[in-house]
């Protein structure tokens, strides 16, 4: 295995590689704690660390009085009693603002142009986010406030006199859910009433002494369960639970300031994300790497980046949207690439990022586009496939951007981007850092060819695996069904030496067609029970179909057709592919780039697919076609209706399953092949994670346990 030298080391990471935890906390009389002891000590501690205590502060107006003076101090001005009012009612408190523009003040809107009597105008910050330390951190307790009903609150944090962390506390032994519930109530009830300042809240920590959590006060009430409720950890995943240990770690000033205006998401649909701590290890861990090579003048080698091993469902989108965001702050950057792999996730990782933030992707529909948006200078961040950058790279042969600082950040390191693209990548850049994210990297113990993850993008920068989220409870349970529906293909299917089994082999036993008559029936006889539909209803959830090979797939797409033929309401099945084999390596263990070009398809494939929608066309009244155009509106409308429930069954082939991640999905099928082509690896909707690594049945399924 590639073995990497150490090019700096770094301790200024908010999420720690050590913490010692605090030895006495399940000692008496820690132990048989009052609420009331547990909360002054919380606030001795704060204090301890830093922050200012006002004890006296238990009024909506001395809370005005003192915001006022702290912005006085972070602007280096004063306000007369008119202008303090003036500012009040224009901008700080608004009566018409809601919880959603108090929220986008402090991620996007922190500046404001105010106009003095005088005349002159000034620009008033509410947090200074480029000098983190001189934001002022303050700690008040059982601050009253009334609404439908009057609150007392335990402990709120004001960060320049603005509360904008708010904790809630319950004594040792009581079950931290109740103070989530009282949260709950309060928000309902008393923070959000007029005239408050409260509606700025960001943050909520709920703690029972021995379990602490952190959560977005987040204007999306579906999103307000106690499922997102976090631990704060090491950067090794291991949870800092305790209250004394949390406040030491995530109460530490840095760290809390941090958090709250950088490690935090206010998205397009008004929801707050706070990122979790292996989100923001991660991200730490991307910037320190492209500062510490730029600094050595080191770039452009697996010594300059690195990959993110991130198990699939746990919110690698945000993560990287996040590094390429901070990326673009380096001085020395001149532009970040977020490259993917197929076009078929140009589309939805382009909707992802503009549900981040739509101001921060340029995407591009050809080379030209992308050759005119590197050109541009009002946007740093470029969105593209590894397929038009290759084709850029291999076109041009002399552009600007070749010599500047650029930072490459790849979304999923899938084995398609170890081949040309790769080489023509550290040919044509002279100045550059890539990231690799993968939920399934490529280890030399399960290499097809050469190549793994570290050996093209570099050391293992962070790691949060299936067992990480499992342990967290971030993923719901799963059950996986082994079905082995034909004894005599038994012998074949359970060798796991593919130089023993020749494609001929393969084609006879694992497309027999009596092996697809059966697997057939079985998801056609147990898709409602799989699906939780209940008898004569469609409610429920819908289903994909893996195989390992547009030939599978046209075998059983035509088999559960021809079953089902006659049937009164039979199930919507509708398949995708792309047109050039994803698991075919040449001898060097490369594969070559996807291509959605209809020439790359053979004449029996495109035959196919043609079929297919037209089927489609016929069952949903559309009109698409196999031309490129016309197949990215199919896959597009397709990827809608199988996220609305309108098609029943997907039949997709290979690693063109990731490209589907629709909420309403609960149940994979997979067929048995697919585990030789070491391509199916995990499947993944919201907050839901399949692992299909050790697949002995002929036909398995994969389904909640809802």
């Amino acid at each position: 295995m590639t073995q990497y030298k150490t090019i700096a080391e770094s301790n200024n990471f908010i999420v720690l590689n050590e913490y010692t935890r605090y030895s006495k906390v399940n000692e008496a009389p820690f132990v048989y704690q009052t609420e009331c002891d547990l909360e002054q000590e919380f606030i001795q501690d704060l204090i301890d660390q830093g922050y200012e205590y006002l004890s006296n502060l238990t009024t909506g107006a001395a809370m005005l009085a003192n915001a006022r003076i702290q912005l006085q101090a972070l602007n280096n001005m004063v306000f007369t009693d008119n202008e303090w009012a003036r500012y009040v009612e224009e901008y700080l408190d608004k009566p018409s603002d809601s919880l959603v523009e108090k929220t986008r003040k402090i991620q996007d809107n922190h500046i404001y142009d105010f106009v003095f009597d005088d005349g002159h105008i000034q620009n008033i910050y509410l947090v200074d986010k480029n000098n983190i330390t001189r934001n002022k951190l303050q700690v008040i307790s059982q601050f009253e406030q009334k609404g439908t009903h009057t609150n007392r609150y335990d402990v709120s944090i004001l960060v320049n006199g603005l509360p904008l962390v708010q904790i809630e506390l319950k004594k040792r032994g009581v079950a931290i859910r109740e103070a989530f519930n009282q949260v709950h109530r309060y928000t309902k009830e008393s923070f959000n009433t007029d005239n408050s300042l409260f509606k700025y809240l960001q943050i909520f920590v709920i703690s029972n002494g021995t379990d602490s959590r952190y959560f977005a006060n987040t204007v999306q009430r579906n999103k307000n369960s106690f499922d997102f409720t976090m631990n704060w950890a090491r950067a090794d995943n291991t949870l800092i639970k305790d209250l004394k240990d949390f406040t030491t770690t995530f109460f530490q000033k840095n760290t809390l300031l941090h958090v709250l205006l950088t490690y935090s998401v206010f998205d397009t649909s008004n929801t707050l994300l706070i990122m979790r701590p292996y989100q923001i290890a991660a991200t730490e861990r991307i910037l320190w790497k492209i500062r510490s090579s730029y600094e050595l003048k080191q770039w452009s080698d697996t010594e300059s980046g690195g990959y993110i091993w991130h198990t699939t469902g746990s919110g690698k989108t945000l993560t990287s949207f996040k590094a390429a965001r901070l990326a673009t702050k380096l001085d020395f950057i001149d532009k970040v690439f977020f490259v993917v792999d197929r076009k078929d996730l140009d589309f939805q990782t382009m909707k992802e990022y503009q549900r981040f933030s739509p101001d921060s992707v340029n995407g591009s529909e050809s080379t030209v586009g992308l050759k005119r948006n590197i050109e541009k200078e009002d946007n740093k961040i470029i969105v593209t496939t590894i397929q038009k950058l290759n084709n850029l790279m291999k076109s041009e042969n002399d552009l600007p951007i070749y010599q500047k600082q650029v930072v490459f950040i790849f979304n999923e390191a899938h084995r398609s981007q170890f081949g040309e693209a790769q080489k023509n990548l550290k040919k044509k850049f002279k100045k550059f850092y890539q990231f690799g994210f993968t939920g399934t990297p490529i280890f030399p113990e399960n290499a097809l060819g050469a190549e793994t993850t570290g050996s093209v993008f570099g050391r293992q920068l962070h790691s949060y695996v299936i067992t990480d989220a499992i342990r967290d409870e971030k993923v719901l349970k799963f059950k996986v069904d082994y079905n082995d529906v034909r004894p005599q293909f038994k012998g074949i299917e359970s060798e796991q030496d593919l130089k023993k089994l020749s494609a001929a082999e393969n084609k006879t036993a694992l497309l027999h067609p009596a092996r697809i008559k059966e697997v057939s029936q079985y998801i056609l006889q147990n898709f409602r029970i799989k699906t939780h539909r209940s008898q004569g209803s469609n409610q429920g959830f819908n289903a994909m179909f893996a195989v390992s090979s547009v030939d599978a797939a046209k075998c059983y797409y035509e088999e559960l057709n021809r079953l089902q033929k006659g049937n009164e309401k039979p199930l919507k099945i509708a398949t995708i592919f792309s047109f050039a084999p994803n698991e075919e390596q040449n001898a060097k263990g490369e594969i070559p780039d996807e291509t959605f070009e209809p020439s790359a398809m053979d004449s029996s494939a495109k035959e196919f697919l043609t079929k297919a929608i037209h089927d489609y066309n016929a069952m949903f009244g559309t009109s698409y076609g196999v031309d490129s155009k016309e197949f990215q509106n199919y896959y597009r409308d397709l990827a809608k209706r199988v996220k609305s429930r309108e098609v029943d069954l997907l039949i997709v082939v290979g690693m063109f399953l990731t490209g589907f991640d629709a909420p309403t999905l609960n149940t994979l099928f997979v067929d048995k092949n697919l585990r030789y082509h070491g391509l199916l690896q995990a499947f993944s909707r919201t907050n839901r994670i399949y692992d299909a690594t050790k697949t002995f049945g002929n036909i398995v399924t994969f389904r909640d346990l809802e």
